[in-house]
C-alpha cells in the first residue's frame, strides 16, 4: 500500500505543479526546466569518456551543505566529471552556472522509466544525495546497477516514517544506501534502532567551508569605515516578519549600537520605509562614501553576495527567517564568533540547536526579549569573549567532515581500487 501511495503521490505532485505553472513563476520554472531534459543530458554527455560522479541536492540549502564535498572531490579526483542535479528551481536557477560542476541539470521526476533513462545517460560511478533526498526509483535503479550510493549531512527525527511501524517501504529505500553520513549522533542512533549499521556521524560539511571563508574573508572598506570603533549588529537575511521585531529594537538601541542590515530580498520599497523610519540615520551601501559613512547608524545592504563577509564586523549577529518558513545560515556568523540571535522556528537546524544549548546563540520571541538579551551583554562585555570561545570550540569539533567523507568515498571509486 505504501508503494502505491508513493507512486500516486509523486505523480500527483508532478501534475499539481504543471497545473500551477501558469499562475506561479516557480512552478513554471520547475516544469519548463524539465522540458527536453533527457535530450539535454544526452547531448551534453554523448562524447564524455571520463568517469562520472553524480551529486544531487534538493534545493539551494542542500547545495550549500554539499558544496564543500563537491569542491573537495573535484580537487582530489580531477579525472572525474561531476554531474550536479537539483529538484527545486530555487537551487537550479541560482546555481545553474556553478563552475564546480561539469554538468548541471534538473532531476527528472522519480519514476521507474525516468530513473532508468537518467542512469543510462549519465553512467555514474557513484552517487551522493545531500541531506534529505530519498527517492524510491532512483535508489532502486542505482542498487540494481551496483552503483554505490551515499547520503551526506543527513538528519533524522524519531517522528519520521522510517521509524514507524508502517514505514517498511521507506526503510527499504534507506537500505539501498551504501553508507549514510549523519550530522549528529542522534540520527546515527535512530538508524541503528532500525538495524541500519552502515552509518557514521561525520558532522556538518558546511563547517569546513565557513571556517575557510572566514579565514580568507576580504575586508569591506565601506563596512569597516561604517563600524569605526562602535559595536555593530549585523542583521542577515531578514524577512518582513523579522523586521516587525527588529525595528522597535533598533529604535531603542540606536544610541548604543550600529546596524548593518542585509535583507533576504532586496526591495526598494522596504529599504525606503526603513530610511523613512530613521531619517538621516540610515544609508544604502550603494550610496555610501567611506569618508562619511561613519556618521550613519544603519547601513542598508542593497546588493547580493557579501553577507558572509559582513559578519566579520559583527559584535552581535541576528539571522532571519525563524519567524517565518525557517532559519537561514547561522554557521556563517558563527565562524566569526559573535552571539547569534534568531526567532523560534529553528528546531530543524542542528547547528542552531547546538549553539543554543551551548549558550552561544539565543532564541528571541519579541523586541523586548531581544533588548533584554543584548542588554545583558552590554552590561557584561566579558561575556562576548566567552561566547566566542564556546563557538570556536564547537566549530573545531565539527570540522573535518568533508575530509572524512571524501576519504571514505575514495574506496568506492572503481578506478581507485587496487
Amino acid at each position: 500500500m505504501s508503494k502505491i501511495l508513493y507512486e500516486v503521490g509523486v505523480r500527483a505532485y508532478g501534475l499539481g505543479v504543471r497545473l500551477a505553472a501558469p499562475f506561479h513563476p516557480k512552478a513554471a520554472q520547475w516544469v519548463n526546466g524539465r522540458k527536453g531534459v533527457f535530450e539535454e543530458i544526452g547531448l551534453k554527455l554523448q562524447n564524455n569518456k571520463a568517469p562520472v560522479a553524480w551529486f544531487h541536492c534538493a534545493s539551494l540549502g542542500e547545495f550549500e551543505q554539499g558544496r564543500p564535498l563537491i569542491e573537495a572531490f573535484r580537487e582530489r579526483f580531477p579525472e572525474h566529471k561531476i554531474v550536479l542535479t537539483f529538484f527545486s528551481p530555487s537551487g537550479y536557477e541560482v546555481r545553474k552556472n556553478y563552475a564546480g560542476a561539469d554538468f548541471i541539470f534538473y532531476l527528472p521526476l522519480d519514476t521507474a522509466e525516468n530513473a532508468r533513462r537518467f542512469l543510462h545517460l549519465v553512467k555514474p560511478q557513484l552517487a551522493v544525495f545531500v541531506k534529505y533526498e530519498f527517492w524510491h526509483h532512483y535508489t532502486h535503479a542505482l542498487r540494481k546497477r551496483h552503483i554505490p550510493l551515499f547520503s551526506i549531512s543527513a538528519i533524522f527525527r524519531s517522528n519520521q516514517v522510517y521509524f514507524q511501524k508502517t514505514g517498511s517501504f521507506y526503510r527499504r529505500i534507506l537500505e539501498r544506501f551504501t553508507h549514510i553520513y549523519t550530522q549528529n549522533l542522534e540520527s546515527a542512533q535512530l538508524l541503528a534502532s532500525i538495524d541500519f549499521t552502515r552509518v557514521s556521524m561525520a558532522g556538518d560539511t558546511r563547517v569546513d567551508r565557513v571556517l575557510q571563508n572566514a579565514k580568507n574573508a576580504a575586508p569591506i572598506p565601506i563596512a569597516q569605515a561604517f563600524k569605526e570603533n562602535a559595536p555593530v549588529m549585523v542583521i542577515g537575511s531578514s524577512w518582513p516578519e523579522d523586521l516587525k521585531i527588529l525595528l522597535p529594537f533598533m529604535q531603542d538601541q540606536l544610541p548604543n549600537l550600529k546596524f548593518i542590515l542585509a535583507p533576504h530580498e532586496i526591495k526598494d520599497k522596504e529599504l525606503t520605509e526603513i530610511e523613512e523610519q530613521f531619517p538621516g540615520k540610515a544609508i544604502r551601501y550603494s550610496q555610501a562614501d567611506p569618508a562619511s559613512v561613519a556618521g550613519f547608524r544603519i547601513l542598508l545592504i542593497d546588493n547580493i553576495g557579501m553577507l558572509s563577509s559582513l559578519y566579520q564586523y559583527a559584535t552581535y549577529a541576528y539571522v532571519g527567517g525563524a519567524f517565518g518558513k525557517g532559519l537561514h545560515n547561522t554557521l556563517e556568523p558563527a565562524a566569526f564568533g559573535p552571539p547569534i540571535f534568531f526567532g523560534p522556528k529553528y528546531e530543524k537546524f542542528q547547528e542552531a540547536i547546538d549553539l543554543v544549548e551551548a549558550g552561544a546563540a539565543f532564541c528571541i520571541r519579541s523586541s523586548q526579549d531581544l533588548n533584554k538579551k543584548v542588554s545583558k551583554f552590554q552590561e557584561h562585555p566579558s561575556s562576548l569573549e566567552k561566547v566566542r570561545s564556546i563557538t570556536q570550540n564547537y566549530l573545531k569539533k565539527q570540522a573535518g567532515a568533508t575530509d572524512h567523507i571524501l576519504t571514505s568515498l575514495e574506496y568506492w571509486l572503481p578506478s581507485r581500487k587496487v
